[in-house]
């Protein structure tokens, strides 16, 4: 076998295998859960809320039985990236309605703490003065210990980015690991300038 014909075999090979494996795959719905599909809009009713989601133009979304199945019109790169976007989206939206998502922060540091004030999180964290974060609507805050902070929520992204928001406020520093870092967070350390002899 030549080298140019096994070359294009390893070709079709890897074209057919450049379907979206997350796209194909079915979102089961967890019990407890509406959904509800009105035109291209996507309705998901659960314990912990409601979202929403618009499905893209080339995507289909379709109901068997206790499961979503999503579909692409072609096989156009544009709709091969939505494809599988997609259907991880509708698959956050299901879970964050019925079980929500949690980051968790912890802040490290003398003096450094955390508490709530009402549903406000107020931080010292060494400056002149406290800061005070402001939860938007659909995310709660808790403080399980003065320095640890738990961010909740239905919205996956919209919990990231909160905690993201509050870990800039004193991110963690290289040289003493001093600040807010996500708990299980590796911060590459530095080592400190030795003194002169």
């Amino acid at each position: 076998m030549s080298a140019a014909k096994s070359f294009a075999q390893c070709g079709n090979i890897f074209s057919s295998v450049a379907v979206s494996r997350v796209g194909r795959k079915p979102v089961e719905i967890p019990a407890g859960v509406t959904v509800v599909l009105e035109g291209n809009v996507l309705r998901a009713k659960g314990p912990l809320g409601e979202q929403s989601l618009t499905i893209p133009d080339g995507i289909a979304c379709q109901r068997e039985g206790n499961q979503l199945v999503f579909t692409r019109a072609n096989d156009e790169k544009h709709l091969r990236a939505l494809h599988g976007t997609t259907r991880a989206l509708v698959a956050n939206m299901l879970a964050g309605v019925s079980k929500g998502f949690e980051k968790q922060l912890e802040l490290q540091g003398v003096g450094y703490k955390a508490e709530l004030r009402g549903k406000n999180l107020v931080l010292s964290l060494g400056y002149s003065h406290p800061v005070v974060f402001v939860p938007p609507d659909g995310v709660q805050i808790l403080v399980p210990s003065p320095t640890q902070v738990s961010v909740k929520g239905s919205d996956r992204q919209l919990v990231g980015q909160i905690a993201a928001v509050i870990r800039k406020v004193r991110p963690p520093e290289p040289y003493k690991g001093k600040g807010i870092r996500y708990v299980g967070e590796y911060v590459r350390r530095k080592a400190g300038k030795a003194a002169g002899k």
